[in-house]
């Protein structure tokens, strides 16, 4: 089979390697999509001193091509989502039968998946409750989803803050009450309009640089909480501490690295998108073939105006 490796900053190589056997409790998938994550991106970039060359992409979907033996929830043609450290950006994977979750036949954009547990289990540990003043810095995909699911908690107001113009409009159009770009505008003075001078009771921080924490911080009320989505890689992070001790404000960390509870995101996340309560296919702008991977990288580098998100499909659906 064809597997991508990246074996040199910004170097990705198609490689001919041998499928792995199908254990016990294990599926041989045929890929059909995997997502190009943003935490990738430093790796690819050389700012990860990862050792190289390394197999890449966790965020697959497929359809099941053979099973192992003690596997009974799964069977050949399936279609599902599924939880790999690496490697996904290849042909098929062998992955384990409870680090799949079952894919709706109407779904198109199952790669959804693995981003999708990790912004339903931030916003249950953020629990917003209802009727809460909501401030989103950082309306790139992860923001978007973010909003998404934000939106099914019943908050009063979400106020959606970027740099991006075409981001902010994306915002809107999901349901946003305010819309601020930080280069022209104030979000302190916006969030004080919408919610009379008090501040939000939840901002989630989703931009992975010092200048949104200390937005975050700026925008929430007293005791309120400031939830880290973002994820941080390399370097410090400078934040006003002696503020935010002063604004007792509850530090929301949203990062999880346990299985079992990234499953659990998993699973609650497909049951919404196989439902058709939340519908992703607008967040996936960017479609590559697998022999086109170097091109994706590159644009999810970029960003180009109305990019969202890359998605390489090695197979079809």
């Amino acid at each position: 089979m064809k597997a991508a490796v990246l074996t040199a900053p910004r170097t990705i190589e198609l490689v001919d390697t041998e499928v792995p056997p199908v254990g016990p409790g294990q599926a041989r998938l045929r890929i059909v999509q995997c997502g190009v994550c943003t935490s990738e991106l430093d790796l690819w970039a050389g700012r990860d001193p990862a050792a190289l060359p390394t197999r890449i992409g966790h965020e697959i979907a497929g359809v099941v091509e053979e099973t192992g033996p003690g596997v009974s929830g799964l069977a050949p043609g399936q279609r599902v989502a599924a939880w790999v450290p690496g490697g996904g950006f290849a042909e098929q994977a062998v992955v384990e039968e409870r680090f799949c979750v079952p894919v709706a036949p109407h779904v198109t954009f199952p790669a959804v998946a693995e981003p999708l547990a990790c912004v339903v289990n931030a916003v249950e540990l953020a629990a917003p409750a209802l009727a809460d003043d909501v401030v989103i810095i950082g309306a790139g995909f992860m923001g978007a989803l973010v909003q998404m699911v934000t939106g099914l908690k019943g908050p009063r107001t979400v106020t959606v803050a970027d740099l991006r113009n075409d981001a902010l409009d994306r915002a809107g159009k999901l349901g946003a009450t305010r819309v601020v770009n930080t280069a022209t505008e104030s979000l302190t003075d916006a969030i004080g309009e919408v919610t009379d001078g008090i501040g939000a009771d939840l901002s989630y921080e989703i931009t992975g640089v010092s200048e949104g924490l200390r937005a975050a911080g700026e925008a929430t009320r007293m005791s309120g909480k400031v939830c880290v989505v973002a994820y941080h890689q390399g370097g410090t992070r400078e934040i006003p501490l002696g503020r935010w001790n002063w604004m007792a404000f509850h530090i929301v960390n949203a990062h999880f690295r346990d299985i079992d509870t990234i499953m659990r995101g998993m699973r609650a996340g497909m049951r919404l998108v196989n439902a058709g309560i939340l519908d992703v296919a607008g967040l996936m702008t960017h479609t590559f073939p697998l022999a086109s991977i170097a091109e994706a990288f590159e644009i999810a580098s970029a960003r180009p105006e109305h990019f969202v998100k890359a998605v390489v499909e090695p197979g079809t659906l």
